[in-house]
Order: structure tokens, then C-alpha cells, then sequence
């Protein structure tokens, strides 16, 4: 019985070393696309990053989810331009979007051990955004070294709020109605 999304639509990919390289790479690509798609701000640009992270994880699940999404990171880190703004290089890592960007890959991660064949909505729901929150926080942290608490608040988390909350809502729907499409009634 497949645990992932994507190990359901190709069952291979438990065992394809191959396959499952492949579906990082595209991962990687998405989330370097959804890096593209966004509202001007600052310091911390609005993208739609989060929520290809948040599917990645509940596609993929923990490993693959994480491996992606370190895929991601390494690629910008190398200097692809694959973040926000076409950016890249290793000083993202450390100014103030890093805290957002290495939490990627543990809400991913943690997005696919909370979400799996019978999650619902609700329960997808409360991964999404126990996920997300840990993005903040991490975010926040980062972002407070760089221009204080207040600052880090009034300008990293506060105006995000309700676009992320969107975003959680999205892909809580999305990934029990990918389930029910595949067939599992117990999404």
C-alpha cells in the first residue's frame, strides 16, 4: 500500500534510485518556480514558496520531501538563481531570508510524517500548519539577528500572516482531494 502521493502515482519510486532522483530534481524545479511567483517586500519577498514546500512534503513524505528541498537549497547555495527574485548564492543562507529557507526543508519533512494515505483536511490542516509555524519561528529568529525583534515581527511574520494562512488552506484541501482522485476513500 503506497504512504506517499507519489509513491501511489508511481509505484516505483520505493525502490528507483533513478526515479526518485528525477522527482527531486523536479521538486527542486517547482519550488524554484514558485520562488518566481511573488508580491514585492520587504525585507522577506511574499512566494509561493511555502506552499510548494508544503506540497512537496505531503507528496513526497519525509525523505524524499527533505532530500527535495535540500536539493533546492544547495542549488541556490551553488549560485543558481533559484530563489525569490532570481536570486543565488550562499549569502541567502545566512542573511535574512536564511531562517526561512533552512526551514524548508524540516517542515517538508515534517509535513510528510504528519500527512500520509488517510489524512483528511483536518488533519492536513493541523500538519500544514504546525509546518508552517515552525517556518516562522526559524524565520523569525534569523530575521530578528538582522533588524531586531520588533522589526523582525512587524516586517518577517505580521504582514505573511494571512497570505501563508491562504496558502495552508490550499494545500490542505489539495492533497486529501489528490488521495480521493487516486482512489483512497479515506481521504
Amino acid at each position: 500500500m503506497s504512504s506517499t502521493l507519489a509513491s501511489a502515482l508511481w509505484p516505483a519510486s520505493r525502490t528507483s534510485l533513478l526515479l526518485q532522483v528525477l522527482l527531486a530534481a523536479l521538486g527542486s524545479l517547482i519550488l524554484a518556480v514558485s520562488a518566481q511567483i511573488q508580491v514585492p517586500f520587504w525585507p522577506v519577498p511574499v512566494t509561493m514558496q511555502t506552499l510548494a514546500v508544503l506540497l512537496i512534503g505531503a507528496a513526497y513524505g519525509p525523505w524524499l520531501g527533505f532530500a527535495t528541498v535540500a536539493l533546492y537549497l544547495i542549488e541556490g547555495a551553488a549560485g543558481l538563481p533559484v530563489f525569490a527574485g532570481l536570486a543565488g548564492g550562499p549569502q541567502h543562507l545566512v542573511g535574512p531570508t536564511g531562517g526561512y529557507l533552512m526551514a524548508f526543508p524540516i517542515a517538508a519533512a515534517l509535513v510528510g510524517a504528519l500527512t500520509g494515505r488517510t489524512s483528511g483536511w483536518l488533519r492536513s490542516l493541523a500538519a500544514f500548519l504546525i509546518a508552517d509555524a515552525l517556518i516562522f519561528a526559524l524565520g523569525y529568529a534569523v530575521l530578528t539577528a538582522h533588524i531586531g525583534a520588533a522589526g523582525a515581527w512587524t516586517f518577517g511574520v505580521q504582514p505573511f500572516l494571512l497570505g501563508d494562512l491562504l496558502k495552508v488552506a490550499i494545500a490542505a484541501l489539495a492533497t486529501p482531494t489528490a488521495w480521493r482522485l487516486l482512489g483512497n476513500e479515506n481521504a
